[in-house]
């Protein structure tokens, strides 16, 4: 029996990226899925992205909110009543390959799939080389080493966050898949009640995997599948607020996953050691952008009762 697929996409400001993506999805071939909707979650786009999408050959949704709800809460949108087997959330900067869909399907129907709740791909930057596809949850140990560098001179004592192109030669269990291309089981995302609202943005599919973990549900890194992925095409508009996002959904992350003593550390070290770093990395470079953004980002968090409790 084919599995069924719905394609969840949140946009916000992308541009041509919307459309080149829902492009792919129309010429993927598709003969060991079915496709039963693609979803749009548009977060208050102001560029038009959104817009003359009806025309396209898919089984196609347009959500529009109003005000930017955040990721993980128009994930849970898009989401909401499927019946779908799997769910696939996809970000609008992607682009599949023609047989993406249908090496997925295929073996998330087979037996291979047994335990998997989460299957992510490889992912290809633009140019077609590897980028990162798999992470290791977060540690206090390799949070350090990643805001220090620590991981790049020590890497046996601080392992780094990002699973490197030679760690994932082949397919296999992971700790967790990049969001980017997030297939997930429906009703294991629905057992779930979807991803955690409490992150605007970022670390709402770490915390996904964790918790699937905890039911007795892996990821998997499944290499034969592929995607293309640009990044940051939305965040790059907002440095300030990106890197603000990020540093407190780790901290919600934390405060939910790690012993209290750990969460109050990662607070102590964001402030002492993160914020130093990355400011002389951005000088050093002479990036004033991302020095103002830091900045900014880091001032925004002194004032966030979660950074004060």
């Amino acid at each position: 029996m084919t599995g069924l697929i719905h394609i969840v996409i949140v946009n916000w400001n992308t541009g041509s990226y919307l459309r080149e993506c829902l492009g792919t999805v129309v010429a993927a071939n598709r003969n060991d899925v079915g496709l039963a909707r693609v979803t749009v979650v548009d977060n208050a786009s102001s560029d038009g992205s959104a817009d003359g999408l009806k025309g396209l050959d898919l089984p196609l949704e347009v959500i529009r909110n109003t005000t930017n709800v955040g990721f993980a809460a128009a994930c849970n949108q898009g989401a909401a009543g499927s019946e779908a087997d799997y769910l696939v959330f996809l970000n609008p900067d992607t682009r599949l390959c023609e047989d993406t869909l249908s090496v997925v399907g295929a073996f998330m129907d087979g037996e291979r799939s047994a335990g998997v709740g989460i299957c992510g791909v490889q992912i290809l930057n633009p140019d077609g080389g590897p980028a990162i596809s798999c992470e290791r949850f977060p540690t206090v140990r390799v949070t350090l080493g990643k805001m220090s560098g620590l991981d790049r001179l020590l890497p046996q004592a601080f392992p780094s966050h990002h699973l490197s192109p030679a760690e994932t030669r082949e397919s296999g269990y992971v700790d967790q898949v990049i969001g980017a291309f997030y297939l997930v089981r429906r009703e294991l995302f629905t057992r779930l009640a979807g991803f955690d609202t409490r992150y605007f943005i970022y670390f709402e599919d770490v915390d996904f995997a964790i918790r699937s973990r905890q039911l007795g549900f892996r990821s998997y890194f499944l290499k034969e599948a592929r995607a293309f992925h640009v990044g940051n095409v939305s965040s790059d508009q907002v440095r300030d607020l990106r890197l603000y996002h990020s540093l407190r959904s780790r901290q919600i992350y934390a405060r939910s996953h790690w012993p209290r003593w750990q969460a109050c550390l990662l607070v102590a070290l964001t402030l002492s050691v993160e914020l130093p770093a990355r400011l002389a990395r951005a000088l050093a470079q002479r990036s004033w952008p991302d020095a103002v953004a830091t900045a900014r980002a880091y001032r925004m968090l002194l004032g966030d009762p979660l950074f004060r409790n």
